[in-house]
């Protein structure tokens, strides 16, 4: 039997854990209270605030519980208001609020930072051989 290491999979998974709490620590040394995940789903409403809940959960790769868990800290965080939709009484209008969007701001330079840090010394070339390779995964999977 192959060893893990050896395993493209296990590779690509490594490399995700390492790089999220990479990210996780450049936020949090930076004093902001907020995670990856919450980031994310704060971002995503941010550029479409009329997705329904299980979008969003499919667009961070998440379970919707684990998303509602989110937004209802987000909100309590004072980062996001819910109110109700105007045209479909189950389900709720997600705004990023002021608070919300200084946030983001703040965060912005920092998730550019630990991006280039991350693929510091690959070239623009690799990285497009890269996301070729690993669309071609998720086409092979889909």
């Amino acid at each position: 039997m192959e060893k893990l290491e050896s395993v493209i999979f296990y590779s690509i998974e490594k490399a995700i854990k390492t790089y999220r709490q990479f990210a996780q620590r450049s936020i949090s040394k930076a004093g902001l209270d907020i995670t990856i995940d919450q980031w994310l789903v704060l971002r995503l409403i941010e550029e479409d605030g009329e997705r329904y809940q299980n979008e969003i959960a499919e667009a961070v790769f998440k379970d919707t519980a684990s998303i509602t868990r989110i937004v209802e800290l987000l909100v309590l965080k004072g980062y996001l208001e819910r109110n109700a939709h105007p045209g479909d009484r189950r389900r709720f209008k997600l705004n990023v609020t002021e608070k919300g969007r200084e946030l983001l701001a703040r965060v912005s330079p920092i998730v550019k930072n630990y991006r280039d840090t991350a693929l510091q010394g690959i070239s623009p070339s690799e990285i497009e051989a890269l996301q070729q390779v690993l669309n071609r995964i998720i086409a092979n999977c889909g």
